[in-house]
């Protein structure tokens, strides 16, 4: 922009120079025309006087006339122009020119401000619509992002909550799916093992109580006679009498002793002493005895003699019991007679004489603990009985899962039942509560409830019957 002003100045500058050299030829041009011209027409001394003029108007006129002074005076002018010639070097002589100079670059500068101004002002303002528009742009982003957000967090939170649904679900599924392959497994192999159990079993239809329910009101009555046959059959005596009692009402696993010298009512017999009841009509006899003298429905029984009874302690690993020097001397002498049943030493499986306190007693030491009736008479046998019976059954589940081989061969094949397979099922499957339930043990007649008696020749025991009924009742039904 400098260079072509400058250019442009020059250009003024020359076209300035020439105008005025042009004029000074102009000028001496005239002025020596206008010499020669007043030469020629000098008016003389006669012309002033024919028009009045005196001899000093016409020395004034020569003064007026053009002579060497006009030269002079015209040679000053010329010179006077050639000095603003030279001051043109810098500036233009033209006033006008150099007026219209300054106001076309006066104009072309505020031209230039101007457009500069507007230049910057239309900067300014599309800098101001540009922010203002990448505020609103920003804001519509933040909007959409916000909203986005929104949506996604109410995704994420439905999402989350489907996830914690689809989680719960799947826990809950994968729960039940294990429940069911754990029952499966468990009914399955409960199912095959009462199956292998009860065909170990002796089956014995008892076709008064066939149709009758194991299960009376929420309690499981079945009876544990224990006979005193050494041939493995249900021949002789009925030793133990002990009906084994499963309340779901209670909660309890109740083991009744029932004693056999007590005086009772045989249907289709005379009175006489319990254990008569066995010995007339067998397990079917002696359910009906007591159920006919105490009121307490027994349909179903489990007749086990003594090798069942010796090889079921043995399968659980033997048990602990307190015992007496005095009962220890006593189950040395029914050892004897057990080692002498079975071919072996008399000897075999004898406790140190000198020892009492707690003592590990095997299978046939346990056998000859509770067929103990010299001491205590028959409510301490009772009570030996319940004692190896109930240490029994607390160890009898873990010896079902490490030797359940040993239990069941020691004991099942030996066990005679009218316990139908179902309802095995049905008891094994109830396990599970069984196991948590309360032991208690219990004797009949109750303490206080009965009298020493001789009828018939017979020592015997005279039992308030209505006093044992409530008893029952109330511990095995809670009425």
């Amino acid at each position: 922009m400098a260079d072509e002003k400058r250019f442009e100045s020059e250009e003024i500058q020359k076209g300035l120079e020439d105008f005025v050299d042009r004029q000074l030829n102009l000028d001496f041009s005239l002025t020596e025309s206008m010499q020669t011209e007043q030469k020629m027409k000098r008016p003389s001394k006669a012309d002033f006087d024919i028009i009045g003029y005196t001899e000093d108007a016409y020395e004034d006129l020569k003064f007026d006339l053009p002579t060497e002074r006009t030269k002079t005076d015209s040679y000053d002018k010329i010179q006077t122009h050639r000095t603003r010639t030279d001051s043109l070097g810098k500036k233009p002589i033209d006033r006008r020119t150099e007026d219209s100079y300054g106001k076309k670059s006066a104009d072309r500068t505020r031209t230039d401000s101007y457009d500069q101004k507007s230049t910057e002002r239309t900067r300014r303002e599309s800098s101001t619509r540009s922010r203002r528009e990448t505020e609103r742009e920003n804001e519509i982003k933040q909007s959409k992002k916000q909203a986005k957000n929104k949506m996604a967090g109410n995704k994420g939170k439905n999402s989350k909550k489907q996830n914690k649904k689809k989680k719960k679900n799947g826990a809950a599924k994968a729960f039940l799916v294990f429940l069911a392959v754990f029952f499966i497994l468990i009914f399955g192999g409960i199912y095959m093992t009462v199956n292998h159990v009860y065909q170990k079993m002796t089956y014995n239809e008892v076709e008064s109580m066939t149709k009758e329910s194991y299960k009376d009101n929420g309690v499981v009555n079945v009876l544990l006679i224990g006979n005193d046959s050494r041939l493995g059959g249900d021949d002789g005596r009925s030793d133990a009498m002990i009906l084994v009692s499963i309340s779901d009402k209670t909660k309890t696993i109740t083991m009744t002793s029932f004693l056999r010298d007590m005086y009772v009512e045989i249907p289709g017999h005379d009175g006489n002493r319990l254990n008569a009841a066995y010995a007339y009509g067998g397990p079917e006899l002696l359910m009906e005895t007591i159920e006919y003298n105490f009121d307490i429905p027994v349909h179903r029984y489990a007749l086990v003699n003594f090798e069942a009874f010796a090889n079921l302690v043995d399968a659980v690993g033997g048990i602990d019991l307190e015992v007496t020097n005095e009962e220890v001397q006593l189950v040395n002498g029914y050892l004897m007679e057990y080692n002498q049943l079975l071919g072996r030493n008399l000897d075999y499986d004898w406790l140190d004489a000198s020892a009492s306190g707690v003592i590990h007693l095997n299978g046939p030491q346990a056998l000859a603990y509770t067929r103990n009736r010299y001491i205590g008479t028959d409510f301490g046998r009772t009570e030996r009985q319940r004692k190896v019976l109930a240490e029994v059954f607390k160890k009898l589940p873990g010896a079902m899962m490490t030797n359940s081989g040993g239990v069941i061969d020691g004991l099942f094949p030996n066990l005679t039942t009218n316990l139908k397979q179902n309802e095995c099922y049905k008891i094994a499957l109830g396990g599970y509560k069984i196991v948590g339930y309360d032991m208690v043990q219990q004797c009949v007649p109750l303490e206080g409830t009965y009298s020493n008696a001789t009828i018939r020749s017979m020592a015997v025991l005279q039992v308030d019957f209505e006093a044992n009924k409530r008893f029952l009742k109330e511990t095995l039904y809670g009425e």
